[in-house]
């Protein structure tokens, strides 16, 4: 059984939005969870008050109560925990959108009115590229659970389009003529709170980075002389751990659901 914890950066302002998931075995999973829980707590010792969650846009920032961190000691931190997750070995996916291509080109598109949101669109290529990636396991038919941070529309809209998932996704994985649709995946996706979910946190932490890595290739300006370089570093850990990207960006062979999360994908990317 594995559990795919997932969250989202970039659905504000920013010109990027990146959706990331960090996907666990079940017989690592308690394991995995209390390393995090130790974590925060080692951090609530270091600002002398309790942390539930990081909130990594802040934390990166150094605002709210991580204002007293320097940027010294937070950039430690964040290569702790990239370390952390690689020595876990924990696959990751991930869904980036050019949200000006989005906004101004998707309506245009003759499958728009099946996604209601840029969430949605990124959950669903997520389940998509999971879906190719572990139909292709003998024996695991069924043996994916998607965990989302909480959204209250975007959850029931994409139950919705999970439960009548429309037959142009079939050629994404290349459904087989008696393959139930998406059967590498559990039931319909749960949704729950970051501040009690730990590993929705870690999502939260990858598509942070992952966006700000896309960001600085795109050209939007870096925040200090050495930004770039930390960012490829830590950006490269989070990719070295994805699942492969012919499963999420195919460069060849794209049927038209496959090139349809191409085409709104960061150049950068793909």
């Amino acid at each position: 059984m594995k559990f795919c914890y997932l969250d989202e950066s970039g659905i504000g302002k920013e010109p990027y939005s990146v959706m990331a998931g960090v996907i666990v075995d079940a017989q690592r999973m308690h394991i995995t969870k209390k390393h995090w829980t130790e974590l925060l707590d080692a951090l609530s010792n270091i600002l002398g008050r309790p942390i539930l969650e990081i909130h990594t846009s802040q934390f990166y920032a150094g605002n709210g109560i991580w204002r007293n961190l320097d940027g010294e000691t937070r950039a430690r931190i964040i290569n702790a925990i990239f370390n952390w997750l690689k020595d876990r070995k924990h696959q990751l996916v991930y869904s980036a959108v050019d949200k000006e291509k989005y906004f101004s080109q998707f309506n245009n598109e003759r499958i728009s009115k099946n996604i209601t949101s840029l969430w949605c669109f990124m959950a669903l290529h997520i389940c998509l590229a999971l879906q190719k990636h572990f139909q292709t396991f003998r024996e695991n038919k069924g043996n994916t659970i998607l965990i989302f941070d909480s959204r209250k529309t975007d959850a029931s809209n994409f139950i919705e389009l999970l439960s009548k998932l429309p037959s142009w996704t079939d050629t994404y994985y290349k459904r087989s003529r008696h393959q139930e649709k998406i059967d590498q995946i559990v039931d319909v996706p749960y949704f729950g709170d970051s501040r009690y979910v730990g590993l929705i946190q870690v999502a939260d932490f990858v598509s942070f980075f992952l966006r700000r890595y896309i960001e600085i290739h795109m050209g939007l300006n870096q925040r200090y002389e050495d930004e770039p370089k930390l960012i490829e570093n830590w950006a490269n850990i989070a990719l070295s751990l994805s699942i492969p990207k012919s499963e999420i960006y195919p460069l060849r062979g794209r049927c038209f659901c496959a090139d349809l999360f191409y085409r709104y994908a960061p150049n950068c990317i793909i």
